[in-house]
């Protein structure tokens, strides 16, 4: 299948063949093949972004490197924007200085910052040597603060005016043809005093209803502004708070530095809570399939090589009841049942207390208070489930006394489950650790050890009844 140019289907005159829409990779290999620049840019003026970004990544390290090199700067910025943080910075780290500089130029403040804090010292300092001294310190500025701050989300670009500033010099800014208005975002204008400092805001109505010759400090508001260091959770709080399209961002004297807009906030929770999914399932970092294949598989075999170490704990209480389970081989078939089962309330516990840290509603003092609810909820389903499963074992094999040993093994461990669940994250958390990552397989190396156990000690005590006919 093809694409067109441009011309409809039935015209007169033949539709040119561009690019087959299925793999165009192959032929902006053709176009680079040829120096032929103006043909790259038309193939990516006819992709969407992500599209684009699709065919870039299936060519070789350097054939991207090329490509991006040919391509006009502000569509490079945009592919190199359209891309996963860490396939950003190695898009930017394999070009030239020179032409690396010219694309980070085109892209927003907060997205240079993200990318020239990811490189390696040497190659950052050889971009930031090729770009404007002015952008490339304010680079610098924004690199030094956290990523899931204000100051790490902001835009360094302010619409602001200072105090002496009138609405008509506003209004004659608003209809310009500033290449950096975009950048701005839906900023209200800011005014600022001669030090920089932040004094208030005026409303877009209060602008176009006032005299063109009255000061902005007649008709400006008290703003409400962000410290640099103010953390996700506060920003995502007070813009649920206020319907504002984004705030205005001040250092410890109260100067204005940047603003962090809403979209840039809802993109960071989006972001870590895919982080964190994609961590519980043992994936690190932005892992792509376009990436190194060595570095893709290095940082899988590190989970996967810590789990062995966690599977071969579970196995080891197995061992230990050998002649049990040679005995009673039915309790084989519920072993699996039990640990799997008492896994997954263990997991709930846990989703619901990530998503507490993550709201701020639970903290590692309220260790507590969360293990009494878990214990509740555990005592409940625990005995329900317990009952269930011990019906289901009545009843296929037929004996009275392997229901029992399954159901309450079933029982206890789910409160052991649920209550690991509540309290490891927190517990995690108060130490330093990643709860998003280490819960997950630390939980369920506990219900499969405790679950284990629970089956083969209980059945062990109650062998005469079990192997009774």
């Amino acid at each position: 299948m093809t694409q067109p140019s441009g011309a409809e289907v039935g015209e007169e005159f033949a539709v040119p063949v561009l690019f087959d829409i299925d793999e165009p990779w192959n032929t902006l290999r053709e176009a680079l093949q040829a120096d032929d620049s103006q043909r790259l840019k038309a193939i990516f003026e006819e992709l969407t972004l992500s599209d684009g970004l699709r065919a870039l990544l299936q060519l070789d390290v350097d054939e991207r490197a090329d490509v991006l090199a040919a391509l006009p700067p502000e569509l490079a910025a945009e592919l190199v924007t359209e891309a996963p943080n860490e396939q950003a910075v190695e898009l930017v780290e394999n070009l030239e200085a020179e032409d690396a500089a010219g694309i980070l130029e085109e892209m927003d403040s907060d997205l240079q910052a993200d990318v020239i804090g990811e490189l390696d010292k040497d190659d950052a300092e050889a971009i930031l040597a090729e770009m404007e001294p002015e952008d490339a310190a304010e680079v610098l500025r924004l690199v030094e603060y956290e990523d899931d701050t204000a100051g790490g989300l902001m835009i360094a670009e302010t619409f602001s005016f200072p105090s002496i500033a009138t609405v008509a010099e506003v209004l004659r800014r608003l209809t310009s043809e500033d290449e950096d208005f975009e950048r701005y975002r839906g900023q209200h204008p800011y005014i600022v005093d001669a030090d920089n400092r932040l004094i208030g805001v005026v409303s877009l109505r209060n602008l176009l209803t006032a005299r063109r010759s009255k000061p902005l400090t007649e008709i400006m508001v008290a703003p409400l502004s962000v410290a640099t260091g103010a953390t996700l959770e506060e920003l995502q709080d007070l813009l649920d708070e206020h319907e504002f399209l984004g705030l205005p961002v001040v250092d410890d004297v109260g100067r204005l530095v940047g603003t962090v807009s809403r979209s840039a906030v809802a993109d960071a929770l989006l972001e870590r809570s895919e982080t964190e999914s994609l961590r519980r399932q043992g994936v690190f970092g932005d892992e792509l399939r376009s990436m190194p294949l060595p570095l893709r598989s290095r940082r899988r075999l590190a989970w996967l090589s810590a789990n062995i170490v966690l599977n071969i704990i579970a196995a080891s209480v197995i061992s230990l009841y050998e002649e049990t389970l040679a005995a009673v081989i039915a309790i084989a078939i519920f072993l699996p049942m039990v640990s799997d089962m008492s896994g997954c309330s263990g997991n709930q516990s846990v989703a619901v207390s990530l998503r507490e840290l993550a709201l701020g509603l639970a903290k590692p003092v309220d260790v507590f208070r969360v293990w009494v609810k878990e214990v509740s909820v555990g005592l409940i389903n625990g005995a329900v489930l317990g009952v269930l499963i011990g019906l289901v074992a009545w009843l296929w094999k037929g004996n009275y006394f392997l229901g029992v040993v399954i159901g309450v093994a079933l029982a206890i461990n789910t409160v052991i489950a649920v209550s690991v669940g509540g309290v490891l994250p927190l517990v995690l958390k108060r130490f330093h650790q990643d709860p998003a990552v280490a819960s997950g397989p630390l939980l369920t190396t506990i219900t499969d050890v405790a679950g284990f156990f629970l089956v083969l000690s209980l059945a062990t005590l109650m062998m005469p009844l079990l192997t009774h006919t």
